[in-house]
Formats: structure tokens, C-alpha cells, sequence
């Protein structure tokens, strides 16, 4: 499985209208399946419609339309999720935010929402944001929130088994980790922000690029130049890289370098 959070189909495990369409490449939802989860045939064509969109633009506009035909549907949290990973994708940070907020507003135990909403803030908030201690303070309240709720998530389908169940939940402790760091970087704190990102790196199942490289970024902030030397390089002899985070890491290798030689 990848590490595409949300497939409906798995969430309406049971759902005579969606079990062809059921895409078994998707990760497992977060949600928990209702014991009765009985839909309309319109309902649930309109939650197919949504997965399967092809662009942010259109999975956004078919949860639009999915929320104000059934704003009472016990599916209005996932699927106000996936506008929210849409908006993410597109790039459209304030867009991101409110549906990942509309999605906690709609089931409180969205853990995975909480995270995407905590690394949009953190990210985004300005060094002379008038507001940067307020949205930071929520992005730490989000995160403190989904470490208490992913150990004791509850799978959501039979047909995910345990061991990617599992997997899964490590992944989302990671990223709850690297949400950590973000707000660190946020609050010039680098000394804390690696040691939220190493532990981010050594818990995801696979080490994420632009995490490795915030890591060694951190690690020259602190004037730890072997670490930052170490991990960089690893980033480096990784085949196919991003032209923009090779240019980002040999910038902080060449940094590494100098501060080992003392120059």
C-alpha cells in the first residue's frame, strides 16, 4: 500500500455499489467503518464520483457537491479530508486548512486531518505573522491531540490487515514527529526541531527526501556538521532527485563542509 491516506471505498467496506470499484493500492482510511453504513444508491454514487476525480480541482468540486446533497452523511469526514489533501496538492494552503478543519468539526477523532491541518500552519506562518503564536500554539494543539488518538486507532475494514494497519499508524506517528519540527523551525527552536525530525526519519517505514533534507538543515542550525554531513549525503546518492530539493541539499552540504573544516 502507498502512502495515500484515505480510500472511500475501503471506508464503505460492505457497500454492494462501490466493492467492484474498490482500488486495493490505496492506503487504509483512518475512519472507522459505522456498524450500519447502509447508503442510498445516490449517496453512493456521489462518494465514487469523488474517488474517482483525476485532478485536486475535481476532487474538490465532487465533495463540494457531495457535502451540500448529504451534509448529514456519516462519510462528510472523509470525504471533507480528501478536499483537503486535494487543496494540499494544488498548493492552496488556506483552502487546505478549512476543509481539513471542517473535517475535524465533522468527526473530532480525525487524527489524520489534525496532521495535514498542523503542517499547513506551520509551514505557512511568517516570522512577523501578527497571529504566529496563536497558529502555531493550535498546529502543537492538533498534533499533542492525534499522538494521544493514532496508538489506539481502530482499523477500519477486515481487509486491511495488521501488519499494514500497523504500518500505517507508525507512518502517521512520524508525520505527527515532523509537524513537531515544522513548528520548531517555525519558532527558530532547531535544536528541538532535529531531534522531532531525526525521530520523524528513524519512525517512517520509508525516510521521506524533504524530511532527510529539513534534517540536515536543522543539524547546521545547531552546528552539528557531521550529522548534517551524514544525513545530506545519504539525500544525495539518492537516484532521481528533485532538481529543486538537490539544489536546497547542496546548498546545506557545502554548508556541512565548511563547518567541518572550520572555514
Amino acid at each position: 500500500m502507498n502512502k495515500r491516506l484515505i480510500t472511500l471505498t475501503i471506508a464503505l467496506a460492505g457497500v454492494a455499489a462501490l466493492a467492484s470499484a474498490q482500488d486495493k493500492s490505496k492506503q487504509p482510511s483512518t475512519v472507522v467503518v459505522p456498524k450500519k453504513n447502509t447508503v442510498s444508491p445516490k449517496e453512493a454514487a456521489a462518494i465514487k464520483k469523488i474517488q474517482d476525480a483525476k485532478s485536486p480541482q475535481e476532487v474538490i468540486a465532487a465533495v463540494d457537491a457531495f457535502v451540500t446533497d448529504f451534509p448529514d452523511s456519516t462519510f462528510k469526514a472523509p470525504a471533507l479530508y480528501e478536499a483537503a489533501e486535494a487543496a494540499d496538492q494544488a498548493r492552496d494552503y488556506p483552502k487546505a486548512v478549512v476543509y481539513g478543519e471542517e473535517s475535524i468539526q465533522a468527526d473530532p477523532m480525525r487524527f489524520d486531518a489534525m496532521l495535514l491541518v498542523a503542517g499547513e500552519l506551520a509551514q505557512h506562518t511568517g516570522k512577523n505573522d501578527l497571529d504566529k503564536k496563536e497558529k502555531l500554539d493550535k498546529a502543537q494543539k492538533y498534533v499533542n491531540q492525534a499522538l494521544m488518538l493514532v496508538p489506539n486507532a481502530t482499523k477500519p475494514a477486515a481487509n486491511v490487515s495488521d501488519a499494514d494497519w500497523e504500518a500505517f499508524k507508525k507512518d502517521k506517528i512520524a508525520e505527527a514527529h515532523k509537524d513537531l519540527g515544522l513548528i520548531a523551525t517555525a519558532n527558530n527552536d532547531f535544536k528541538t526541531a532535529a531531534a522531532e525530525y531525526k525521530t520523524a526519519v528513524d519512525t517512517e517505514a520509508t525516510p521521506d527526501i524533504v524530511l532527510m533534507a529539513r534534517l540536515g538543515n536543522a543539524y547546521n542550525e545547531t552546528k552539528q556538521y557531521s550529522e548534517a554531513d551524514a544525513v545530506l549525503t545519504k539525500v544525495l546518492a539518492t537516484p532521481n532527485l528533485n532538481p529543486q530539493v538537490k539544489a536546497f541539499v547542496d546548498q546545506e552540504e557545502a554548508r556541512a563542509k565548511r563547518g567541518l573544516s572550520g572555514k
